[in-house]
């Protein structure tokens, strides 16, 4: 099995406080995912932090998909992990951190750790569409960030 990685970055003109509470808020995922997938929420209300577990259906490529999160860690205003516990991915592990720069603006970075799984098949539908996907995935979500917190 093959571990695969995904690291973006993106510079956000706003407080590290602002963004770290827009991004560590469940709700806004609904925002920042793109409409093709057809995100929704199950578990209501969304708790917070670490520990925190939360249930959402998605369409990947038309086929619907259960997807559980696990909050792993959780340091307001630094960082935080989740972790796919029920889902398509055989490891889903994504730590989002927040770094203030020196102009009052936020860095804020993005790991994701995966593991697709089915040998040979997964490595071949990685190769012709998950990682293509993934990339459109946070190419929209990069967009959303860029209008929503435009000055």
């Amino acid at each position: 099995m093959r571990e695969y990685l995904l690291e973006r970055t993106q510079i956000i003109p706003r407080s590290r406080e602002t963004v770290f509470n827009f991004f560590s808020d469940p709700r806004n995922l609904e925002l920042i995912t793109p409409p093709w997938l057809h995100f929704k929420i199950l578990t209501h209300p969304l708790p917070q932090g670490a520990g925190s577990i939360f249930d959402y259906t998605l369409r990947v490529r038309g086929i619907p998909i259960r997807w559980r999160t696990l909050i792993e860690e959780f340091v307001t205003n630094e960082y935080f992990i989740d972790r796919q516990v029920k889902g398509p991915y055989q490891l889903w592990h994504h730590t989002h951190t927040f770094r203030t720069l020196p102009d009052g603006s936020t860095e804020m970075k993005d790991r994701v750790r995966y593991i697709i799984g089915w040998g040979f098949l997964g490595a071949w539908a990685h190769a012709l569409w998950v990682e293509r996907d993934l990339r459109a995935i946070f190419d929209f979500r990069y967009q959303v960030i860029e209008t929503y917190f435009k000055d």
